[in-house]
C-alpha cells in the first residue's frame, strides 16, 4: 500500500491497517524531507503535548513492513500512473496545501495582508514560508478575520510574552520578529454570532488566562439569556466568554476582543501607489436570520451599514483548501474543487464520476484520508478517527476480495526509477539524523529543538 502524506492522516490509516492486514507492507511518501506534516508544522510551539503523537507514529514508522521515503513530490518526481502499476492499494493523505481566500478589493494589493496558514508555517518552521518577514512593527493593533482555532492560535501569538517562547521548538527568526513587534491590541472578526463560533473552549480558555492580557468584553445582547439549559458545551462556552479574562480590561496594555456580526469588504491602503502599506479593513454589518439567531447553525445576511478598522496589519483566518494532484483526471480520479476534497463515499473509497454528476463505483484500490477526505476541519483527534475509518474500510475490502490495483513491488522497484530522474530520497534513518541534528541545534540555545526551514540544509546532515 502507497500513503501519499506523512501526517496524522497519513500515520493513523497506515497504523490501523497493518494491525488489521497480516503482512501488509506500507510505503509513505513525503514531499518534504521530514515527517509529520501539520503535527510539525500546524502545531502550535506552545503546545508542545499535542505533538506527543508523533511517538506513536515513530512507533508505527520503526516497525516491519514500514517504508518511508521523504523529498519526493509524486505527480512530479514519480508520476501517479506509476505508483497504480506497483501497489494494490493507494491512500491519498497529503492534507490541505493552500488557505481560503476572502476575494475582495484590496486583498492581493495591499501590504500587510497575511494568510494566518503561511504565518503558522513561518514560525514554525515551514521551508516554503521561511522568507514570509511579517511585518509586526507598523502599529499596535492586528485583525484576524476567521473565528477558528487557527485565528486564536495567531491572536495568542501576536500577545503572548516572547520569553514564554524561548524553550518552545518556535523558530529563531520568528523569536527576533516577535521580540520586535509592536502588537498590543488583537481583533478577532467573525461574520456570525458567539454562538456560532468554530475554536474550541480550550483555545479560547488560554487566550483569557495570559498572563498580562485583559478580554474585552462582548455585548450581552447576543448571548442568549438562558445559558443553563443550553447544551454542555454551548454552555461552557458561553460561561467561559461572559466571564472574560482574569486581568482587568483597564489595568494591562494588551487587549484582545472577538468582533461579530461583521463582514469583511475591502482592504483600503494608505495611498493609491502599488503595493501601498493596509491603513484599515471596511466591513459590512451582518445580521442573524431564522428562527433562532442562537442557533449554532443560524446564518446572516449581509446589511448595508457598514463600520472601519483601522489597522497595518491583518491576518485571514478562513480555513484551508486541498488541492488535486498532477495526474488524478488520468486515472479517474474526481477531485471536488468547489469543497476541495476527492470524491469519495465517505468511508475513504474513491469514487469515479463520469456522465454528469452521476457517481460510479468505487475506483478499486483508490482511498483517502483526512482534510482531502472530508474537508480541512476538526483537530487531530477528529483525523485519527476518521482514518480509522478509511483503514477499517480497506480491511474489509481486503478480507472481501474486493477488485484492488494491480499489485507490484512497490518502492522496491520504483526507487530506480525515481533515481534515474536524480531526486535525493530520504529514508527513516535519514530522517532520524535530521532529527538528532535538529536537536542539537536546539540545546544549544536552551530549546527544545531548532528546525532547519530550508530542505537542502536537511539534506546536508546526511552528506
Amino acid at each position: 500500500m502507497a500513503v501519499l502524506g506523512s501526517g496524522p492522516a497519513g500515520f493513523y490509516t497506515a497504523y490501523k491497517v497493518m494491525q488489521g492486514i497480516d503482512n501488509a507492507k506500507v510505503d509513505m511518501y513525503e514531499y518534504l524531507p521530514v515527517p509529520f506534516g501539520l503535527v510539525r508544522y500546524g502545531v502550535a510551539p506552545d503546545h508542545p503535548e499535542v505533538k506527543n503523537c508523533q511517538d506513536k507514529f515513530t512507533e508505527v514508522a520503526s516497525a516491519p513492513g514500514f517504508t518511508f521515503i521523504g523529498n519526493i513530490n509524486v505527480g512530479q518526481d514519480v508520476a501517479l500512473k506509476s505508483l497504480t502499476d506497483r501497489y494494490d492499494a493507494i491512500v491519498f493523505a497529503y492534507g490541505a496545501s493552500k488557505d481560503r481566500k476572502l476575494k475582495i478589493p484590496g486583498e492581493d494589493q495591499v501590504n500587510g495582508i497575511y494568510s494566518a496558514r503561511d504565518f503558522v508555517g513561518w514560525y514554525n518552521g515551514l521551508p516554503e514560508f521561511s522568507r514570509l518577514a511579517p511585518q509586526l512593527d507598523l502599529g499596535d493593533t492586528a485583525v484576524v478575520i476567521g473565528q477558528g482555532n487557527v485565528a486564536l492560535d495567531v491572536a495568542r501569538i501576536l500577545l503572548k510574552d516572547v520569553d514564554s517562547l524561548r524553550s518552545t521548538d518556535i523558530t529563531d527568526q520568528a523569536l527576533a520578529t516577535l521580540a520586535k513587534s509592536k502588537v498590543k491590541r488583537v481583533r478577532v472578526v467573525g461574520r456570525r454570532g458567539p454562538m456560532q463560533v468554530s475554536f474550541t473552549i480550550k483555545e479560547v480558555r488560554e487566550l483569557m488566562k495570559l498572563p498580562s492580557v485583559a478580554f474585552e468584553p462582548i455585548n450581552r445582547q447576543l448571548i442568549p439569556s438562558n445559558i443553563p439549559s443550553l447544551p454542555r458545551t454551548a454552555k461552557r462556552l458561553t460561561k467561559l466568554l461572559m466571564e472574560g479574562s482574569t486581568n482587568q480590561y483597564t489595568h494591562v496594555e494588551k487587549k484582545w476582543a472577538l468582533n461579530f456580526l461583521l463582514s469583511p469588504v475591502r482592504f483600503l491602503s494608505a495611498s493609491s501607489t502599488t503595493r501601498s502599506q493596509l491603513r484599515s479593513i471596511e466591513f459590512a454589518r451582518t445580521k442573524l436570520i431564522g428562527s433562532d439567531p442562537f442557533d449554532s447553525a443560524a446564518q446572516v445576511e449581509v446589511t448595508t451599514d457598514h463600520q472601519h478598522i483601522s489597522t497595518p496589519l491583518a491576518f485571514r483566518s478562513i480555513g484551508y483548501q486541498s488541492e488535486a494532484l498532477p495526474g488524478m483526471s488520468e486515472l479517474g480520479i474526481h477531485f471536488d474543487t468547489k469543497r476541495g476534497i476527492i470524491t469519495n463515499d465517505y468511508y475513504g473509497r474513491l469514487l469515479s464520476l463520469t456522465h454528469g454528476a452521476h457517481i460510479e463505483e468505487p475506483l478499486p484500490g483508490m482511498y483517502c484520508a483526512g482534510w482531502v477526505k472530508r474537508g480541512p476541519a476538526g483537530v487531530i483527534a477528529n483525523t485519527m478517527e476518521d482514518s480509522f475509518a478509511t483503514a477499517e474500510a480497506i480491511i474489509a475490502d481486503w478480507k472481501d476480495r474486493a477488485p484492488f490495483l494491480g499489485g507490484g513491488d512497490g518502492w522496491d522497484t520504483l526507487k530506480m526509477e525515481v533515481a534515474a530522474k536524480g531526486a535525493h530520497t530520504v529514508s527513516w534513518k535519514d530522517w532520524l539524523r535530521i532529527d538528532a541534528a535538529e536537536k542539537a541545534r536546539g540545546k544549544a540555545v536552551g530549546k527544545e529543538r531548532e528546525k532547519f526551514t530550508n530542505p537542502h540544509d536537511m539534506l546536508n546532515v546526511l552528506k
